[in-house]
């Protein structure tokens, strides 16, 4: 799949969106819906009367829509749900499974929707067609064979809606198992972890109209030009409003520098509001060193100024361990702490500056940049410890703000997804459904794919997403699925997943989240929450691209019905027939939904509770909970860089849209490292020339070929490249301590000149 063509280098944006934008916006649209179907679906997208984005979680504005709420990268998802190609029986039976692997991620979106179930039977070259009741049946029989329910591995990725999340767990729970792996274990999974921890609620603590009032917003290990882009907008507007932005990355980013409104004039004419007016270029993984050397700057002024940097009165009423806190923070040395993380003293002085002014309103946010590290936990609880510090929570203007990547990631946890729920929801659907919920944990994602590859015979069932490009390890995971006896998937779109099966292999085609869903009591809708805790209605408005399709809930209930036959007494029909049983029975289950139906049919949706936006902390003795954890970094070997994988600006999770990276300058190529430009001198590469690429983790090491260096301002010793052509470099058992979230963003590595 490598390319024999260097890509185009140009030099980087300085500032996103703008008029490019919008062409960009206007020729995927065009180019794969054509201008009618295009423009409908564009006009529905993010409406109250219309549907949710299948891309990112940033909210909606709750008092008002314009015509045109989406972004650049908006668009292109929809361009790819609604495109006019389709992947029939015609496709399936021109290509082999083995000719299509042979292809890129690019070149199977590219290729459309799936019409109809498709199925590779054992020893088969080709995928052929076949009906739904044979498909269901056929995954019914498989998970009724195995010897356990506990072989059977249940994936959920962050497209699916509150009402189709909810039946898949209860369907898994009821079959016998806890095995819910979710997309969730591979991003956010450390924030949840960190903030439960820390304050209460694994979630978000502030809303849309916060980030207007603040005095100070930190961005860390997150590119919002790229992965969530209608931020921008609420950048732009704080920063009006008198905010200061501070961007804390390792790469220098177009969407953290300035941002050309593309529904303004001025942006449209390129001009841009300057956003960050600091520019921290971290090391990777040295964030935690950072924070903490903030931390010990804050006592500092403190100790010289009493009662005049923290606020004592919130410490003393709603907190614990203050006093540990301060003294791993003053015990702590500023030389190594600024070497950690390359960030000169004067810097975090300045940046302490910036925190205390006025009212000290300040809101971090941050995404997989601090992540996906072994000290994931660990970094961001520090960012909380500055926040209970200054008394920044539950305040307007000032919280904290996990930027979830996928639509509906969060509202997948808050339904049930997870293989690790509290007792009380588990006793909770007990009583519901007059059942007996397993209370053994279950597989995480790298805990699942561990299972597969140890353990052959097992079931696989993905609701949505792209498992294997999503996953680390590519090779490794791929011989784990390869391992199964069935494994299906319920999609869209044609991705690689499909191509590396158990003995048998499975593809459901699903409706969009853009499409009419019909069904016998008449039209439907579904929900979705947002990363600030919103859930609001999202109803298809587009016919769906084959007749053929079903949507989740349907497919879900069917499913349960074929596997759990006599040992079910759940009306499953009665929940795919009408989408409001399902949200009368999760109103009954699942707190904060009273009144589900009611509430969801209002326009803009409601919020659910959120403790600690009241101050009030669900910790065990109702406080929230100072951090002091020992200073850990990753630390690599002389000679050897630390890589972080990333999204270029074309892509969404796995979903590969174009070849282009417009803001760092990188064009018609995605396997590329970028790199220091004294690192390359240093190892005599050439700027675009061949290099493979070595990972090293514990005795074992993982080789990709044929990718070109690319010079990019990134600091010494710190290195880049896309996902997912870069995941097999991802060690499967190097994890985030407590969140088990592969370290896709500290991975030690060796460079060399092509051996090809």
């Amino acid at each position: 799949m490598a390319s024999d063509q260097p890509p185009r280098v140009s030099a980087p944006k300085d500032k996103a969106a703008g008029a490019a934008a919008v062409a960009s916006s206007l020729n995927h649209v065009l180019r794969s819906a054509g201008a009618t179907q295009g423009t409908r679906a564009l006009l529905g997208l993010n409406q109250v009367d219309g549907f949710d984005c299948p891309s990112c979680a940033w909210p909606d504005p709750d008092d008002h829509r314009t015509k045109t709420e989406f972004c650049e990268n908006g668009a292109k998802a929809i361009a790819s749900e609604a495109t006019l190609r389709r992947v029939d029986r015609e496709f399936f039976a021109r290509y082999s499974v083995t000719e299509l692997r042979e292809q890129s991620d690019y070149w199977h979106d590219q290729r459309g929707r799936l019409t109809e179930p498709f199925v590779l039977r054992e020893n088969a070259t080709h995928y052929e067609p076949i009906s739904w009741d044979d498909a269901l049946t056929l995954i019914a029989n498989e998970l009724n064979s195995l010897p356990s329910p506990d072989q059977g591995i249940f994936y959920t990725s962050g497209r699916a809606s509150n009402e189709a999340a909810f039946l898949y767990q209860l369907f898994v729970r009821h079959f016998g198992t806890n095995n819910l792996p979710d997309c969730s274990n591979m991003c956010h999974e450390s924030s949840g972890a960190a903030l439960k921890a820390s304050v209460g609620i694994g979630k978000g603590t502030v809303t849309l109209d916060d980030f207007y009032e603040a005095d100070t917003i930190l961005c860390i290990g997150q590119n919002p030009g790229t992965n969530h882009p209608r931020m921008l907008s609420a950048l732009e507007t704080a920063v009006e409003n008198g905010a200061q932005i501070v961007a804390i990355n390792p790469l220098r980013e177009a969407g953290l520098l300035g941002f050309a409104h593309p529904q303004k004039i001025s942006g449209l004419l390129n001009k841009a509001t300057p956003l960050a007016s600091q520019y921290l270029q971290v090391r990777i993984n040295g964030d935690f060193a950072l924070l903490r050397a903030l931390g010990k700057e804050l006592f500092l002024r403190e100790n010289a100024r009493p009662g005049t940097v923290i606020d004592h009165p919130f410490i003393a009423r709603n907190t614990r361990d203050i006093d540990a806190y301060r003294n791993i923070c003053e015990a702590a040395s500023w030389d190594d702490l600024t070497d950690k993380c390359s960030i000169p003293r004067a810097e975090i002085e300045k940046l302490a500056d910036t925190i205390l002014r006025g009212e000290k309103k300040l809101i971090t946010c941050w995404a997989m940049g601090l992540t996906q590290h072994r000290n994931a936990v660990a970094t961001i609880r520090e960012i909380a410890n500055l926040h209970l510090l200054l008394g920044a929570i539950g305040r307007p203007g000032a919280g904290l703000c996990p930027v979830r990547g996928h639509s509906n990631v969060q509202g997948d946890r808050t339904m049930g997804i997870f293989e690790r729920m509290p007792e009380a929801f588990l006793a909770a659907l007990d009583r519901e459904f007059d059942i007996r919920c397993p209370r053994e944990h279950g597989h995480d994602t790298v805990n699942a794919i561990l299972s597969m590859h140890q353990n052959p015979g097992q079931v696989f069932l993905a609701l949505g997403g792209n498992f294997l490009q999503a996953a680390p390890d590519t090779n490794f995971t791929s011989t784990a699925l390869e391992n199964c006896r069935l494994t299906a998937h319920i999609a869209t779109k044609l991705n690689r997943s499909h191509l590396h099966t158990g003995n048998i292999g499975l593809i459901l085609p699903c409706l969009g989240r853009s499409e009419h869903d019909e069904q016998k009591s008449g039209p439907q809708f579904v929900t979705c929450e947002n990363s600030m805790g919103v859930v609001q209605r999202s109803r298809g408005t587009l016919e769906p691209a084959s007749p053929a399709l079903r949507s989740e809930a349907y497919i879900i209930s069917r499913l349960a019905e074929a596997t759990l036959a006599e040992r079910t007494s759940v009306d499953w029909e009665r929940f795919r027939d009408n989408y409001d049983h399902i949200r009368e029975t999760i109103e009954r289950v699942v707190p904060g939904f009273e009144s589900y139906n009611e509430r969801a049919r209002k326009d803009g949706g409601f919020y659910l509770p959120n403790g600690a936006k009241e101050r009030s902390w669900d910790t065990p003795d109702g406080k929230a909970c100072f951090s002091a954890a020992a200073f850990e970094q990753f630390e690599v070997s002389e000679g050897r860089l630390i890589l972080q994988t990333l999204r270029s600006h074309d892509q969404f999770n796995t979903t590969v849209y174009g070849l282009n990276d417009r803001y760092r300058g990188v064009g018609l190529g995605r396997r590329v490292l970028f790199m220091n430009p004294d690192d390359m001198k240093d190892r005599n590469i050439a700027p675009v020339s061949l290099i493979d690429i070595t990972s090293h983790w514990q005795e074992e090491q993982r080789t990709v070929q044929s990718f070109y260096a690319i010079p990019y301002d990134i600091p010494r010793g710190s290195a880049a490249a896309y996902f997912p052509e870069a995941n097999p470099l991802v060690p499967i058992d190097s994890t985030a301590l407590e969140s088990n979230t592969p370290t896709s963003k500290a991975v030690e590595i060796s460079v060399q000149a092509s051996s090809r």
